[in-house]
């Protein structure tokens, strides 16, 4: 059994935007030489998310447009306020938000070196928080 973790950067453009990172995920599979186990995708930060859909531009902003909807950056939030263990202000409980909601982390099976997802399903990172450099890791356990 192998156990391979790798860290990925990604510079977003930004402030919310959803980046196709599949075929990444799929390169990092392929290049570790697992032929069948499991790939777990995560992301590092509590204000941007991963998120599995059919992937097509029209989907990408319904998406963002409706977490704007029900989650709007104006809002009178309890995050919005000087936090003491931080030393700064509060100002993005909608980014932590549209994480929670939308998910940190997706996994998929591994069979003969490929990723086996839907033939729609398409992996974002999404961006609640941007731009910045973000972090995700591609964990894959198999043999």
């Amino acid at each position: 059994m192998m156990i391979k973790l790798e860290r990925v950067k990604l510079q977003t453009r930004k402030s919310e935007e959803a980046v196709n990172i599949t075929p990444a995920v799929e390169e990092i599979v392929r290049k570790s030489g697992v032929r069948n186990g499991l790939v777990n995708v995560m992301t590092q930060h509590t204000s941007s998310g991963l998120l599995v859909t059919e992937g097509i531009p029209c989907l990408e902003e319904d998406i963002l447009t409706h977490f704007a909807r029900l989650f709007p950056e104006d809002e009178n939030y309890h995050h919005r306020r000087y936090l003491d263990y931080d030393g700064r202000l509060g100002f993005n409980a909608d980014a932590h938000l549209k994480s929670v909601i939308g998910g940190i982390s997706c996994s998929f099976p591994i069979e003969d070196g490929k990723v086996v997802r839907g033939s729609r399903q398409t992996i974002y990172f999404m961006e609640y928080d941007g731009p910045l450099e973000r972090t995700y890791m591609v964990q894959i356990i198999g043999e």
